[in-house]
């Protein structure tokens, strides 16, 4: 199986942002997935005007294959489980 897609939407200045960035990376860098070299692709959506328009109120969003996991807050757990089923 392929690795999952992950995406972060954001804004500068969210504090919401900061902390989902800090659970994605202490997530993927858990051996169990730093193992499949997991990543994430960050993007501001004040540079995309239909982002902006989608997700104005809805920040931090992570994205998982193009489909939204989460809104606002990234739970740690949630997160694994969801990677675990990308991966295995």
């Amino acid at each position: 199986m392929s690795a999952p897609r992950l995406s972060l939407l954001t804004k500068p200045g969210c504090h919401l942002c900061d902390d989902a960035r800090s659970a994605l990376d202490a997530v993927l860098a858990e051996p169990e997935f730093a193992a499949h070299d997991l990543g994430y692709v960050e993007t501001n959506i004040l540079d995309d005007a239909a982002l902006r328009d989608e997700y104005a109120e809805e920040i931090p969003v992570v994205l998982i294959d193009d489909r939204v996991h989460t809104i606002w807050r990234v739970e740690p757990d949630r997160l694994r489980t969801a990677l675990r089923k990308a991966v295995l």
